[in-house]
């Protein structure tokens, strides 16, 4: 009789392989899907394409508008060498089989949306900050993936650079002491949404597509198309588009997960352009376990930008990269002043994703990162938009 060559450890082995990626092996190339296909969208390709040796291909490409889904199209056949398949539909994209995993890179008010669609498509994603805009809808999306297999990274990438990860490490380590104020404010001046010189062919363009399902309920506008970081149909404004980046650093720096309550102020004082999310925005949060954060934006002057966490024996200055004894008089304060080293020999926020795809381990900013900082930006953008205090209810996940 002939024994088989194939061992009892190296069946084990091969049947661990062959349970990733949803039974392909490891080995197999990993075919990924790109829903939208804007700015961001075309970096993630050229972020994809440097990645390529991990053995990965974009064979799928999704948009409303024809002249970015053609031109994503060309720069991944030019970088994997495969023509991917095209459409207007991200449902259509999500029925192909041979998609593994998808990167959703859309408007903001799609993020929660086809996430939960993705999840439950079987798809693994990575989906851009904010993790949503409406609060039913990230809830939806986050219940999805909680329930799922799905691996799931969110866009805030601060989680995978080296001086927020040195930075994490020392807050965590409690070297501040009690942390009861976070300040943390972002500014700029020129209109980085401004695409107003474009002429758009109606021809080019999905409407129904864009308007998701009824979600947008306005005719064709060529405005809302290209600058829709300025409307409320498609965006909550300041809260989702920057703040989502740094709030996200609360829950990571100091481990409470959702805030209790949230007022804001804001408007648009400078650019009246027709815009109707705020050029200048302000919000305070404060936490169960007994801080305040406070984070404020201006599109309307540069001067300003600051990341302080303060607590009773000092201070972090993320701006400087600094940990000090400033601010503090009790008598185990901080008793020099040292700078932040990064941490080193980081994988980017994609290459994490991938590997985790590989791995199925958790990725750095996971479900319940994205669902905390869309809290606590649609808590802020709910009490600007109501002119009063929105609390949390984290028991029953809920607004109130």
């Amino acid at each position: 009789m002939v024994q088989s060559s194939l061992t009892r450890r190296s069946f084990l082995g091969a049947a661990a392989s062959a349970s990733l990626l949803g039974g392909r092996s490891a080995n197999d190339r990993m075919a990924i899907g790109l829903i939208g296909t804007g700015g961001r969208g075309q970096s993630h390709v050229r972020d994809l394409v440097r990645l390529k040796d991990r053995n990965i291909a974009i064979t799928a490409i999704c948009d409303v508008y024809r002249p970015n889904r053609e031109k994503a199209a060309a720069l991944a056949e030019q970088g994997f060498g495969i023509k991917p398949k095209t459409t207007t539909n991200y449902k259509e994209l999500l029925s192909w089989k041979d998609v593994d995993a998808v990167v959703i890179a859309a408007p903001d008010f799609t993020h929660s949306i086809m996430l939960k669609a993705a999840v439950e498509a079987g798809k693994d994603v990575y989906v851009e900050k904010p993790f949503g805009t409406v609060f039913s809808e990230a809830k939806a999306a986050y219940l999805a993936v909680k329930k799922g297999k799905q691996v799931v990274q969110v866009g805030t990438q601060k989680r995978s650079e080296g001086n927020f990860v040195a930075a994490a490490a020392q807050v965590r380590s409690g070297v501040l002491g009690k942390v009861t104020r976070v300040e943390m404010a972002v500014n700029f001046q020129e209109p980085r949404w401004r695409r107003a010189n474009e002429k758009i062919d109606p021809a080019d363009v999905d409407w129904k597509m864009f308007q998701l399902d009824g979600r947008i309920t306005r005719g064709f506008d060529q405005r809302l198309l290209r600058e829709w970081q300025l409307f409320p149909e498609t965006t909550n404004g300041i809260p989702g588009l920057w703040m989502s980046h740094f709030i996200d650093l609360v829950p990571w720096y100091l481990d409470d997960p959702y805030p209790a309550g949230a007022v804001a102020n804001g408007g648009v004082f400078l650019w009246k352009d027709g815009r109707k999310t705020s050029d200048v925005f302000y919000t305070l949060l404060d936490y169960p376990k007994e801080f305040l954060v406070s984070f404020s934006m201006t599109l309307t002057n540069t001067a300003g930008s600051r990341n302080l966490w303060c607590g009773t024996r000092g201070t972090l200055d993320a701006e400087k990269w600094t940990i000090s004894g400033e601010g503090s008089r009790e008598k185990d304060k901080i008793q020099s002043e040292s700078k932040i080293a990064p941490e080193g020999k980081i994988s980017s926020h994609m290459e994490n994703f991938l590997e985790c795809v590989r791995s199925r381990q958790t990725p750095r900013a996971d479900v319940q990162a994205g669902f905390s900082h869309a809290v606590a930006g649609i808590m802020s953008s709910e009490a600007l938009a109501r002119g009063r205090r929105v609390r949390f209810d984290r028991d029953k996940l809920e607004l109130v």
